[in-house]
């Protein structure tokens, strides 16, 4: 089953979304820059703080923390350094750090080395830089894993929506790369399985076809700022996500099939050789 992430600062909205099978509460305290990129865009620009992840941290029980921090940067006006934001951040309880918005090989190994082993780490990879050097930058050692960010990519490639990514083989290409390391991925963000302009439950089984294990559950999903009511938050959240697992079911089933008949033809060509040679062998 793929990880599931969602996006918010409100501890009451965290246990609704760990409670029908949210696997990760998701704080986003990203946003050097990010106005600048996105600005006039219907996006989500959240500037989460270190003590929202102290308070999700409090507020759940079995999902993990996932905290998106700022890109690599110096100290700024009232607002600190990337070590010690990280520093910080972890104190608060965050589980997995993510890091958006990179650009070098050497951005991404300052990154593991401020972590220093003391969360699980995930880069995001949003730009066209850091997809042309992700063959350097997998050779880094202590990624966890990555997720492949569709907005800010198909924004910086002149595209006008961030599927076409999904469309073009960007994301085909950089999906081959990653798996061949071992190192888990996912993409994009996925709506209710019937609804969004690409449908949901169409996106899902991009996630199976392509061998994804995580995405984020968009805002689109459950949008607590139009939402209010907590009990019509619970029972979206709790449908949203019943339809998403089910619709797993039956995408894990076509991935099993073709995997089971893989394997049948790997054993009977197997055989196939050995008797081939054994009738050889014979008549010599």
């Amino acid at each position: 089953m793929l990880k599931l992430m969602y996006i918010t600062n409100r501890p009451e909205v965290a246990q609704i979304a760990e409670q029908a099978g949210v696997d990760w509460i998701f704080v986003d305290m990203e946003f050097i820059g990010k106005d600048a990129r996105q600005g006039g865009l219907d996006t989500v620009q959240n500037h989460h703080t270190v003590e929202d992840v102290r308070r999700i941290k409090q507020s759940v029980t079995n999902a993990k923390v996932l905290v998106r921090v700022n890109p690599i940067h110096d100290a700024l006006d009232n607002y600190p350094s990337s070590k010690d934001e990280i520093d910080a951040t972890i104190e608060a309880g965050a589980d997995i750090l993510m890091l958006p918005f990179f650009h070098t090989v050497q951005e991404v190994e300052q990154f593991i080395k401020y972590v220093d082993g003391r969360t699980k780490t995930c880069l995001l990879l949003e730009t066209p830089s850091a997809a042309i050097l992700l063959d350097d930058i997998l050779k880094v050692p202590g990624i966890d894993m990555i997720h492949i960010g569709l907005n800010d990519l198909h924004l910086a490639m002149g595209m006008k929506f961030m599927f076409q990514l999904l469309t073009d083989g960007v994301v085909d290409q950089l999906a081959t790369k990653i798996k061949a390391t071992g190192i888990p991925f996912g993409f994009g963000g996925i709506a209710r399985i019937n609804s969004g302009m690409l449908p949901g439950a169409a996106v899902l089984k991009e996630h199976y076809r392509l061998g994804s294990s995580m995405v984020i559950v968009s805002r689109s999903f459950c949008n607590t700022d139009k939402v209010t009511d907590l009990d019509e938050i619970r029972q979206i959240f709790n449908e949203g996500i019943g339809e998403i697992r089910d619709l797993e079911k039956e995408a894990q089933a076509a991935v099993d099939y073709f995997t089971s008949n893989h394997k049948l033809v790997e054993d009977s060509v197997e055989k196939i050789v050995e008797l081939i040679n054994a009738k050889k062998n014979g008549n010599q």
